[in-house]
């Protein structure tokens, strides 16, 4: 392996979350020739004209159930057959420094409000990632790992689709939303549960405050909610 592949291999390690022993006991070389090759890589990422590298992504499974996916983009879902959809969460890191991360996480409603909570950009080390990620999607099936592309299209895309139907988000987003990266639009994904807006109450909303705003953008017939929560 010569010096510019085994760069790539430290590259990729890094990305994974390996720690510069691990990807040394990985490639079996000596930990000081990892060494130089890890800050290099960090420099590069600290470049101001780069975004900081990506180190992961992930979301939960069951993500696409509900939604239109242009397949030109090739993104999976490993539960596409989720009894529950609707409520999708997203968890991104970028490398912040040689040996930190910058964690953001966003719960995105993708069939009509859009991003309902959000929360960082943390730093983190890699050991208090993993503990982070373990409990951000505790409540889910699982997770799964993506391209920050998906990312990018289901929570800025849906915060899109939920300001067409009169939802803003706060200026606060803007932060965290920087992690996913320059946004263009518009979005792969088709929002709304099968291509309708679909309003189901959350523990911290106002069910009728949100139809009330439903209804003065749509028509009656142009939306559909949890009869039994929401408010006529």
């Amino acid at each position: 392996m010569d010096s510019a592949e085994l760069k790539d291999r430290v590259r990729e390690l890094r990305a994974e979350g390996r720690s510069p022993k691990e990807i040394a006991r990985t490639l079996k070389v000596a930990p000081s020739v990892v060494a130089p090759l890890v800050r290099a890589i960090a420099a590069e990422s600290a470049d101001p004209e780069r975004e900081p590298e990506v180190v992961g992504c992930w979301i939960n499974v069951g993500w696409s159930v509900g939604l239109g996916v242009d397949p030109a983009h090739g993104w999976t879902d490993e539960a596409p057959d989720a009894d529950e959809g609707g409520m999708v969460s997203v968890l991104v890191a970028r490398r912040h420094g040689w040996d930190k991360l910058s964690v953001a996480g966003f719960l995105a409603d993708v069939y009509c409000t859009g991003v309902k909570n959000y929360m960082g950009p943390e730093v983190y080390d890699e050991r208090e990632l993993r503990r982070f990620r373990e409990y951000f999607f505790g409540e889910y099936k699982g997770y799964q790992e993506v391209p920050i592309e998906l990312a990018r299209h289901l929570v800025l895309g849906s915060t899109d689709y939920a300001r067409t139907l009169g939802f803003k988000s706060d200026e606060e987003f803007e932060a965290p939303a920087a992690l996913l990266g320059a946004w263009e639009g518009p979005s792969a994904i088709t929002f709304g549960r099968k291509g309708r807006p679909y309003y189901v109450p959350g523990p911290h909303d106002d069910p009728g405050q949100i139809v009330r705003v439903l209804r003065r953008t749509l028509s009656y017939d142009d939306f559909d909610y949890v009869t039994d929560q929401a408010p006529a």
